[in-house]
């Protein structure tokens, strides 16, 4: 399986194909090299947004699946059910 990330929205996952990994990687190079056209600037900043967004998604679902619990069985910390943090 290639390379994507993930992220939820409105219950779904959407994810970064690798095609739009390659686009990104390609215009960064080109960024480099010869420069960008303004459309191709508006395109860059449209993807990392979304890889961006596919990042923190990803790393937010991670997070909201820990559950620190203590020798009792019972949960504790930051992340327990009943104190879950706001993004």
């Amino acid at each position: 399986m290639g390379e994507h990330a993930m992220y939820r929205e409105e219950n779904s996952i959407r994810m970064v194909t690798e095609e739009k990994i390659r686009r990104i990687n390609e215009l960064a190079a080109k960024s480099k090299s010869t420069g960008l056209t303004k459309e191709e600037k508006a395109e860059q900043a449209a993807l990392r947004n979304e890889y961006i967004q596919a990042v923190r998604g990803s790393l937010k679902a991670n997070l909201d699946s820990i559950r620190l619990v203590d020798e009792s069985g019972k949960e504790v910390g930051p992340l327990s059910k009943k104190k879950k943090y706001k993004h």
